[in-house]
């Protein structure tokens, strides 16, 4: 009785096998099929610093090309081997810009507004007026536009092609000594004169509406600047506090989430004072692995929110967990 109970188990699969098999021969194609989306979620991130509201926006990918000709005194050797213990490509450093507006409740706040019109590192970028949309923001509620220094990925959204301000209800803060600096004829026949032409697009035509801020002035309720000078003469940093809770937007400090913070010494062609850079770097990094500080890196992989840590001689970025409830 057993081995026929057996045979019939036996046969039974069989049979329910032959029946898929044969329904499968002649099925219809799979109802669930569709075409490729070939879009993306929409570019913006929000979460909260004590009372205020913050909001990562982005200008897109900035791809800076091969990296050893950007990050300078490691061995091509050593960058190949730091990016690749990190999973990321040994032939193009793409970097993110992640502008951040910061609702205090009595002010909405912008910080740097990415590469506007200009495509000097490609077409991926100019994305940041359509990311603040986006998010739900009028730019003419913008009230203040803060500029962490006067390069081209940082102001080049304050002015469109047609001259008008963006954001034609701010106010526009920066270093004194780095609007004069970017704005210096004496640029215009080197290697940065689209960098200086941009500058000049994007600051003479606010110029009326530009406050110079100072190291260690908290110039909007709180709000403190904090010089970090190398990358460019007036570079600055921000801190920003809300109901016992802070956050540091660090700009360029940092362009590079591995390659320089594992050797923070290491120089990037594109600062203006590249040894006055690294100093700083390690200076500020410090303080804020120290003070376990929350920031937002504009050039880190987005939305470039997260925890620098000492490790080693140099440090690490932790990116933090997104809050996708708030």
């Amino acid at each position: 009785m057993r081995d026929a109970n057996l045979l019939s188990r036996r046969r039974l699969l069989q049979g329910s096998s032959a029946i898929l098999a044969a329904g499968l021969v002649g099925a219809s194609p799979a109802l669930a099929k569709a075409p490729m989306s070939n879009t993306q979620a929409p570019y913006f991130y929000r979460f909260k610093v004590g009372n205020a509201e913050a909001t990562v926006v982005s200008d897109g990918p900035l791809p800076l090309g091969d990296p050893t000709q950007a990050f300078l005194g490691l061995s091509k050797e050593e960058i190949s081997r730091q990016l690749d213990s990190n999973f990321l490509p040994l032939e193009n450093a793409v970097l993110e810009q992640n502008a951040l507006i910061v609702n205090t409740g009595s002010h909405l706040v912008l910080f740097d507004t990415g590469m506007g019109t200009a495509t000097d590192f490609g077409p991926t970028t100019g994305k940041l007026l359509n990311s603040v949309k986006q998010a739900g923001i009028d730019p003419k509620d913008i009230d203040a536009v803060v500029m962490s220094h006067a390069h081209i990925d940082h102001l080049g959204g304050n002015v469109g092609d047609d001259g008008k301000s963006n954001f034609p209800n701010a106010q526009f803060y920066i270093q004194q000594s780095d609007l004069e600096f970017w704005t210096d004829e004496k640029l215009a026949s080197g290697p940065l004169k689209s960098f200086l032409a941009q500058a000049k697009k994007n600051l003479l035509p606010v110029r009326d509406r530009i406050v110079f801020i100072k190291d260690g002035q908290e110039f909007l309720p709180g709000i403190t600047a904090i010089a970090a000078p190398g990358h460019t003469v007036g570079h600055t940093i921000f801190n920003i506090s809300s109901a016992g809770k802070s956050i540091a937007y660090i700009g360029d400090l940092t362009h590079h989430p591995v390659l320089l913070m594992e050797k923070p010494l290491t120089e990037f062609a594109y600062d203006t004072d590249p040894k006055q850079s690294a100093q700083t770097r390690v200076r500020l990094l410090n303080t804020l692995a120290a003070n376990k500080t929350p920031v937002v890196a504009y050039h880190f992989a987005w939305p470039g929110v997260g925890h620098i840590a000492k490790q080693g001689d140099g440090f690490r970025y932790f990116p933090s967990p997104m809050q996708m409830a708030l």
